[in-house]
């Protein structure tokens, strides 16, 4: 049976890192600076709960910077294993972290907002580890880079995990309720929310619980 990784995104604490890593996370959301969105904690504190989580931990630093020299001096601040670029990068700037940071996995954020999406996934899948599909909007006049709570076009997003050869994760809009008829519908390697296990903004034990139960079902009835 496959088991679908589950990101639990915007952590902002180690105690928020532990919660998240009981109820069973593959993997930690660290957001550093952004234009919008939920989540952002200091660069110190980031280190902090990355040096705190288990090895097998994936621990990812949300980075809307685009310049490799930027991102490379993040990571190294940060002590994270994985490297999430919420913005299209400039060119060239994957093979230059691939050179700097070897060993720290490249995911690359792909905004659904149409079709075109698929073109963007193919071009940049042979330069990273995994691509993060999120309802982001980029060129809005305050850039939406995640966080933003919204579901997008799951068809597109079922065309991408076919397309491509490395691992797809799903977000934008995930919670108990819908979370089931997005495993089965786009099939993704792993899926990743923040506001959907939250209650005023603080992680919620309970919805957490209900998002791993729901994910755990699905993948049992997937098979």
């Amino acid at each position: 049976m496959h088991r679908t990784r589950i990101k639990v995104c915007c952590i902002e604490s180690e105690m928020e890192s532990a919660m998240a890593v009981r109820a069973g996370a593959s993997a930690l959301g660290l957001v550093s600076h952004m234009p919008s969105g939920p989540g952002v904690i200091p660069e110190a504190r980031i280190a902090d709960i990355a040096r705190a989580a288990p090895p097998a931990v994936g621990t990812f630093l949300l980075t809307s910077a685009r310049e490799a020299e930027l991102i490379v001096e993040q990571q190294r601040r940060c002590h994270v294993n994985t490297v999430q670029l919420c913005d299209a990068p400039d060119p060239g700037v994957h093979a230059a972290l691939r050179d700097a940071l070897p060993g720290v996995s490249l995911v690359q954020v792909i905004h659904v907002e149409d079709s075109a999406a698929l073109d963007d996934a193919k071009n940049v899948a042979s330069h990273v580890d995994a691509v993060l599909l999120d309802s982001g909007k980029p060129s809005a006049t305050v850039q939406e880079l995640g966080g933003t709570g919204r579901v997008h076009d799951w068809s597109v997003s079922r065309r991408i995990v076919d397309a491509l050869d490395i691992p797809v994760f799903l977000a934008g809009g995930l919670n108990a309720g819908n979370v089931t008829d997005a495993i089965h519908e786009v099939r993704p390697y792993g899926v990743d929310l923040c506001t959907g296990v939250r209650t005023d903004g603080a992680l919620d034990a309970a919805k957490l619980d209900r998002f791993f139960s729901a994910c755990a079902a699905a993948d049992q009835s997937a098979c």
